[in-house]
């Protein structure tokens, strides 16, 4: 059994775009910065930052395109990914990607915000948005 995973929270580096691609699926990619500190053997506090690109696909590419905005902190799982192509000069190049299935985003919504953050991090059943809608959902009343 192989088992490809990928699951980060960090903070988006940049706006996301959005494109239809020919077929007329919609696609959204973004990148995440996450940080990793730790304490070296003479005391001193190190951070390394490492940054993951991400590619939605169809209604979570929309949503992630809607709601995503740079510095926003977000959770995002998938796959990862490597493509390759040749570039003008006929030069392999390769990406790393994480293709998400899930994200959630971490940061509480403006007053301005007409969804709570669950509603629209979760695109799984459309049928469920409009008695979400209607309810306030808070971080602590979350039971994990």
């Amino acid at each position: 059994m192989d088992l490809n995973k990928a699951m980060i929270i960090g903070r988006l580096t940049r706006d996301p775009e959005t494109k239809t691609i020919p077929s007329g699926q919609t696609v959204t990619t973004f990148s995440i910065a996450t940080n990793f500190t730790w304490t070296d053997q003479s005391g001193q506090k190190q951070e390394k930052v490492e940054y993951h690109n991400v590619v939605a696909w169809r209604k979570l590419a929309e949503i992630a395109g809607q709601y995503l905005k740079k510095g926003g902190r977000v959770y995002i799982e998938g796959r990862i990914q490597t493509r390759s192509w040749d570039d003008q000069t006929g030069q392999k190049r390769y990406r790393t990607e994480i293709v998400a299935d899930n994200m959630i985003m971490l940061d509480r919504p403006g007053a301005s915000s007409a969804q709570p953050p669950a509603e629209a991090a979760a695109p799984k059943n459309d049928a469920t948005k409009d008695s979400s809608a209607e309810e306030e959902i808070n971080v602590e009343d979350i039971p994990f």
